[in-house]
């Protein structure tokens, strides 16, 4: 049975790859991107099926969150599956050097402040204002016969545990989303919605070539004893399994996602 489903940050990377699985599935899938539209509806257009869509939004905006989710409701007809993929890595280089991020000995208190506010905006604000938007929808409108009430799965980071010493508030954002993930599947299980999350490592995407294709890359490879890093084709394939209804059981879970990179 063909779902309702919503990926933020499907512009690109992860996300793109996300929306092109469910897709393949026979799902219906609206793309979020907050600026994008371009590489957005290039997506589009790759994606086999009907009825999917584009909307744009900046998710750091709360005011703006409600009717994004109502725009992606009406041409789903229902969203039954929320990917919280969206997630800003803040990239302004360090002032004075190429280093990205904004490690504490070399950043500024005005700077450290608006880092650590645009991140968690829009990475941890973000989606739990489009988590309790899509909810309160699941809630609200009976899913089509088969089809299970709700699923959602964010995408955190592994981040969240092995630490972030130049985007700490990115590892903390990620933190974050696990700890509300948890939160929320523990709310939302008696009315049949479940929650996950993926953490994944170090994702061949176009935002990680800089890191992988410089000197450093092989260091990174070699943080896995594969020797590698995942793809984003490996990750939105593990999206779509949890959330599909064989899945249910691991509602609550972290999926540590690296490769044998970090253990915990």
């Amino acid at each position: 049975m063909s779902r309702g489903v919503l990926v933020t940050g499907a512009s690109r990377g992860v996300g793109a790859e996300v929306a092109k699985v469910f897709a393949a599935a026979g799902d219906r899938v609206v793309l979020h991107c907050r600026g994008a539209t371009d590489k957005a509806r290039a997506v589009l257009a790759e994606l086999p099926g009907q009825g999917h869509e584009v909307v744009v939004g900046d998710l750091g905006e709360p005011a703006g969150i409600p009717a994004l989710v109502e725009e992606s409701a009406a041409t789903l007809g229902r969203i039954d599956v929320l990917v919280n993929n969206a997630a800003l890595f803040v990239d302004d280089p360090v002032a004075g050097s190429r280093r990205i991020g904004h490690p504490l000995a070399d950043t500024s208190y005005d700077e450290w402040v608006a880092a650590w506010r645009r991140t968690l905006a829009v990475n941890l604000e973000g989606a739990a204002h489009l988590t309790w938007c899509v909810a309160r929808q699941m809630l609200d409108r009976d899913p089509a016969e088969g089809v299970r009430r709700g699923a959602i799965v964010n995408v955190g980071s592994r981040g969240a545990y092995r630490g972030e010493p130049d985007v700490p508030a990115y590892g903390a954002s990620k933190a974050g989303l696990h700890a509300f993930g948890q939160s929320m599947a523990v709310s939302l299980a008696p009315h049949d919605i479940t929650v996950t999350s993926i953490a994944p490592g170090f994702i061949a995407t176009d935002m990680a070539a800089q890191g992988l294709n410089g000197p450093g890359g092989d260091a990174i490879r070699a943080q896995s004893p594969f020797n590698r890093v995942a793809t984003p084709e490996e990750v939105a394939a593990a999206v779509l399994w949890l959330a599909s209804p064989p899945a249910g059981w691991s509602s609550g879970a972290v999926l540590d996602f690296n490769g044998a990179s970090y253990l915990r």
